[in-house]
């Protein structure tokens, strides 16, 4: 689970460290850009929005800096308690790091999700840059009338165009960040891209080969985790992971016929964890049923969504 170093600075300079949390609306690129910058993917990405439901934590070393990514469920408004839940964690981390990246889609300029969030960033007196994705999308002129409105409305300590899926200008966002960073500690080692244990890590990669390959209300209904998680004597790591859904209905969708959809969903999960792990993996899925559960606090608690 490493990543690459990636600063040329110095080694006179002085180490610099600090968290910085990215915000924006469901399905602008958050998780992408996060997986980018860290050089490894632990954070899983669908075109289904409010992907991400933790705030996940990723850790890049450079030669002279830490920095700490808070890749923070998209805003929006809530239709159950998990979705509070989601929205609390995504404001929450506005508080606790040195600089906020807000994060939009210039393909689709600016809406009432971005006025929401700026209402919001203008409560904080921390650094916000505007970070402009998927800019292989659209053409100088339309990315430059899209700085414009944005400006208009926020005072951006910097504004940064940039491809999260092709990683254009994301080197140059790093070093900036840098710039805003503190001196201070190595907070965890270099080697290590997230502080989240193995097991969370594991069940979103489950979680998104389900989004991927399932549609209408199925994403939203499923959460994954894992029951079990051993090496065996010969190496191999072997995980019992559950699969909850909200209906008997949505259940046979996970399946599928003669557990065709199951299978193939454990055989893309397992590609992924293997490479994860760097281990040989035997993957044993289940699908069982917990009735609205997106709406029941105690049943949110036992699936670790809690708000601090």
């Amino acid at each position: 689970m490493a990543n690459a170093a990636g600063s040329k600075k110095g080694s006179e300079a002085k180490f610099r460290s600090g968290f910085v949390g990215i915000v924006g609306r469901p399905n602008v690129g958050k998780s992408t850009l996060m997986n980018r910058m860290i050089g490894q993917k632990i954070a899983i990405m669908s075109d289904k929005p409010q992907t991400t439901r933790n705030k996940i934590h990723g850790v890049l070393t450079r030669d002279n800096s830490q920095i700490v990514f808070l890749d923070t469920p998209g805003i929006h408004k809530p239709n159950s308690k998990l979705g509070d839940y989601m929205v609390k964690a995504a404001e929450g981390a506005l508080s606790e790091v040195e600089a906020i990246l807000f994060l939009v889609d210039v393909a689709e300029g600016y809406g009432g999700g971005d006025r929401f969030i700026i209402e919001r960033l203008k409560s904080v007196k921390t650094p916000v840059f505007l970070i402009l994705n998927k800019i292989d999308k659209i053409d100088d002129e339309k990315l430059m009338k899209t700085i414009i409105e944005y400006k208009d409305r926020y005072d951006f300590a910097e504004i940064i165009p940039i491809s999260a899926l092709q990683g254009s200008n994301v080197e140059r966002l790093l070093d900036q960040i840098d710039r805003y960073l503190p001196e201070g500690p190595q907070y965890y080692p270099a080697d290590q891209v997230t502080d989240h244990p193995e097991q969370f890590v594991c069940a979103e990669m489950i979680r998104e080969k389900i989004l991927q390959m399932t549609r209408e209300e199925i994403p939203h209904s499923i959460a994954v985790t894992i029951e079990s998680m051993k090496v065996q004597e010969n190496g191999v790591v072997h995980i019992g992971a559950v699969i909850f859904v909200e209906r008997d209905s949505q259940k046979g969708i996970i399946i599928g016929k003669q557990g065709a959809l199951l299978k193939e969903v454990g055989k893309q999960a397992r590609r992924d964890i293997e490479k994860l792990l760097g281990s040989k993996t035997f993957l044993e899925l289940w699908v069982k049923v917990k009735k609205d559960w997106r709406n029941q606090d105690r049943v949110l608690r036992d699936l670790g969504f809690r708000n601090e």
